[in-house]
């Protein structure tokens, strides 16, 4: 059922979200007046730079590292929970290289059922980190619940590769979809667009992305806890929330944004600051939070500027005492799954499923 879609000058190449060097990477210059003593400071710490440094442990961080965990405390896998998905992989062209996808295929329609509503579905992971294996309970489900083909993207990540990079990956892989959904089984003229945390606000920007370049956008949105504004500080959730947050905190947010988005120039940008764009025929969007989110306010702001300027389909579904990702793991939290059934509920009302 998946196309291999590899061009033959690109097979050896390696994925955009693996190739390194990108712009974001420090590098010391010879002909800079300061070069001794970087190399000596290279010498003495490596690597030499901060934010190297810093990001090592966020990338490496992840369960198992320190030490094995019993299969028993883990909770069962997507493959065990939705075994009748099929998930495949393919690797979508565009001007950066070649981007990896995980395509999450429910059963196939009976005959005459027609071709299925598709997702492009973003990670969350603060933009530095993360893969498509990582949400592949949350595509899983997505898929099943809604018989949607969910193409999950490796967008590149920062520092390495800052904004706009991942953006223009996602929008690289919504302008394959829309030509090629049919060799996937699905219908490239109903492609919603999801994704959690930084995948979130990726999902909410490709809307505004999309539409500038002449790209049809999105028919709905599918945000989980997005970053919809990076002027974190205005909203009273954050400074309460975030300076001790155990999932999302003042000191991670920092330094994403700096690795992210570099220049300050470029916090209220629309293609990263969403909320700050003209959000005039914004399509259907559904948006989940829990109060013990520091991303509360930055996500009511987000839903009443979509009102305000005209949405008629916007829903927040928000739960007592979640925090941030409390649909991330089966069983954990039965507000997990009313999340997902409020999902479910707003694709079909909004015709995206």
């Amino acid at each position: 059922m998946h196309a291999s879609v590899d061009n033959a000058p690109q097979n050896s190449a390696p994925f955009v979200d693996q190739r390194p060097n990108g712009p974001g990477v420090s590098k010391i210059d010879p002909s800079d007046a300061a070069a001794p003593m970087y190399r000596l400071l290279a010498k003495m710490r490596s690597p030499v730079t901060l934010r190297d440094l810093m990001i090592h442990p966020v990338r490496t961080g992840y369960i198992g590292q320190e030490q094995p965990i019993a299969a028993a405390e883990l909770p069962k896998s997507a493959a065990e929970l939705y075994p009748d998905i099929d998930v495949g992989e393919v690797a979508v062209p565009s001007p950066a290289g070649r981007i990896r996808c995980q395509v999450f295929s429910p059963p196939a329609p009976s005959a005459g059922g027609g071709a299925r509503a598709m997702m492009l579905y973003l990670h969350g992971g603060g933009f530095t980190v993360g893969q498509s294996e990582d949400t592949a309970y949350i595509t899983s489900r997505i898929a099943a619940e809604n018989a949607m083909v969910v193409v999950s993207a490796n967008y590149r990540l920062a520092p390495e590769w800052p904004f706009p990079a991942c953006l223009d990956d996602c929008l690289a892989v919504l302008q394959w979809m829309r030509k090629n959904g049919p060799t996937l089984g699905g219908d490239g003229t109903r492609i919603a667009v999801g994704g959690d945390s930084a995948g979130g606000n990726l999902a909410a920007a490709l809307v505004i992305k999309a539409r500038e370049e002449g790209v049809s956008p999105p028919q709905a949105a599918v945000l989980l806890a997005p970053i919809t504004d990076f002027f974190f500080e205005q909203h009273e959730s954050f400074e309460r929330l975030a300076p001790l947050g155990i999932v999302y905190d003042t000191a991670f947010i920092g330094f994403i944004r700096g690795a992210y988005l570099v220049h300050g120039e470029n916090w209220a940008h629309p293609h990263a600051s969403p909320t700050r764009a003209d959000l005039r025929n914004y399509p259907p969007t559904f948006i989940a939070t829990g109060t013990a989110d520091p991303l509360v306010d930055d996500n009511r702001a987000f839903a009443q500027k979509l009102r305000a300027a005209g949405g008629k389909k916007v829903e927040h579904f928000v739960r007592e005492g979640m925090p941030h990702g409390f649909y991330f793991f089966p069983g954990m939290f039965e507000q997990g799954d009313e999340a997902f059934a409020a999902v479910a509920k707003f694709l079909k009302q909004a015709g995206a499923a």
